[in-house]
C-alpha cells in the first residue's frame, strides 16, 4: 500500500476517533446529571466492577488531555461525579430508591400489574426514565429545602450561642473592672470617713465653746 494511502487511512481513523469523543462528550452533557447511571450510560443494578470498567473506558476517551473539544473538562467532571456517586453506598442506595419509586408510581398511574407485558416495552422504559427525572428533581428540591432549614436553624443556634458568649464576656469584664477599682473605692471611702470624722470633731469642739 502506498504511503499516501496509509496517511489517508490514518487521517480517517483519527477523524473517526475525534467524532467518537465529541459524540460521547455531547451524550454526557445531555444526560440528566442527577442520574449517575445515565451519565455513565449503564443500567441500574450493575456490579461495582462494571461501574469501574465503564468509567475507565469513558474517562480515557474524553479526557481533556486527549481531545481539543472545549466541553471536555465539563463532561469529564460530570463523569467523575457520577462514578463517585455510584461508588458511594449511601448515594447509590438513594438513587436506586428513586428509580424504583418512579417505576412504582408509573405502574400505579397506568394501573398496571407487576407482570403486565407493557412493562417490557420500549415505550414504558422511556416513560420510566422520564418519571425517574421527575422523582429525582423532587428529591433534590426536598434535600435543598431541608439543607436550607438546617442552615437557618444552625444560624439561629449560632446567634444564640454568640449572644450568650457575649453576655458572659460582658459580665467577666464588669467583674474585672469592679475588682480593678476596688482599691480606689476603698481609698475614697477612707477619705470620706476622715472628712466625716473631722466634721464631727469640729461640731463637738464648737458645742464645747458654746457651752
Amino acid at each position: 500500500m502506498a504511503n499516501d494511502e496509509v496517511d489517508a487511512l490514518d487521517a480517517l481513523e483519527k477523524e473517526a476517533k475525534e467524532y467518537d469523543k465529541d459524540a460521547e462528550i455531547d451524550r454526557i452533557l445531555k444526560a440528566f446529571k442527577l442520574d449517575a447511571y445515565a451519565v455513565l450510560d449503564i443500567q441500574p443494578g450493575v456490579p461495582e466492577s462494571q461501574i469501574k470498567v465503564m468509567y475507565r473506558k469513558k474517562s480515557l476517551l474524553i479526557h481533556p488531555d486527549k481531545t481539543k473539544n472545549p466541553q471536555a473538562p465539563e463532561a469529564f467532571d460530570r463523569l467523575k461525579k457520577a462514578e463517585a456517586t455510584l461508588m458511594d453506598e449511601k448515594l447509590r442506595k438513594h438513587l436506586d430508591e428513586c428509580i424504583s419509586d418512579a417505576r412504582q408510581l408509573l405502574i400505579r398511574q397506568k394501573k398496571l400489574s407487576i407482570d403486565d407485558e407493557e412493562l417490557k416495552t420500549d415505550e414504558f422504559l422511556k416513560e420510566w426514565r422520564r418519571k425517574t427525572v421527575e422523582v429525582l428533581i423532587d428529591a433534590e428540591a426536598r434535600r435543598r429545602r431541608q439543607m436550607k432549614a438546617q442552615m437557618q436553624e444552625e444560624g439561629r443556634e449560632q446567634a444564640k450561642a454568640d449572644a450568650e458568649l457575649e453576655e458572659r464576656k460582658r459580665k467577666r469584664d464588669h467583674e474585672k473592672n469592679w475588682e480593678n477599682t476596688r482599691e480606689t473605692r476603698i481609698d475614697s471611702w477612707r477619705d470620706f470617713q476622715k472628712v466625716e470624722a473631722k466634721k464631727k470633731d469640729g461640731k463637738k469642739r464648737k458645742m464645747k465653746v458654746i457651752g
